[in-house]
């Protein structure tokens, strides 16, 4: 598998296209992140500017950093200096579409993983709610009786 430009944002873009809809979301869209940001200091990404977020967390109003890279588009957090160096682009386009992207979840991860170094510590998915406990048999006491 070789890393091209094209196949990283590819790859990318299927990881955030899954950590939309994942129930642990963490893992993928720090793997996005770090991909996007080696990208940018590699020069194979660029920093276009700041759009308003669709969804801003606990304001009014958040920004994210418009990314492009192999012809796709990507969001990331802003850091302190992106407010200072980025035009702000304002609303998101939302007739702006990326690319189809015909690749796995597994082997895009797979290229990320092999591209950033980082893997994923939580091996399985958060079950640690679901993890199953002794029965215990419910007790029933006369009306009247205390539970002591």
């Amino acid at each position: 598998m070789n890393l091209t430009i094209e196949n990283l944002a590819q790859a990318v873009f299927i990881v955030n296209r899954h950590a939309k809809t994942a129930p642990n979301p963490k893992y993928l869209y720090k793997l996005k992140q770090e991909s996007l940001k080696k990208l940018i200091n590699e020069g194979r990404a660029k920093k276009i500017g700041l759009h308003f977020s669709n969804n801003p967390k606990n304001s009014q109003q958040q920004s994210d950093v418009l990314v492009e890279c192999g012809g796709y588009l990507f969001h990331i957090p802003p850091t302190k200096t992106d407010f200072i160096n980025l035009p702000h682009l304002g609303k998101l386009d939302g007739h702006i579409r990326n690319p189809k992207a015909k690749l796995s979840l597994n082997a895009a991860k797979a290229m990320l993983q092999s591209y950033t170094g980082i893997t994923n510590q939580e091996s399985s998915p958060s079950n640690h709610r679901y993890k199953s406990r002794a029965y215990q048999k419910p007790i029933f006491k006369k009306l009247g009786e205390r539970y002591s």
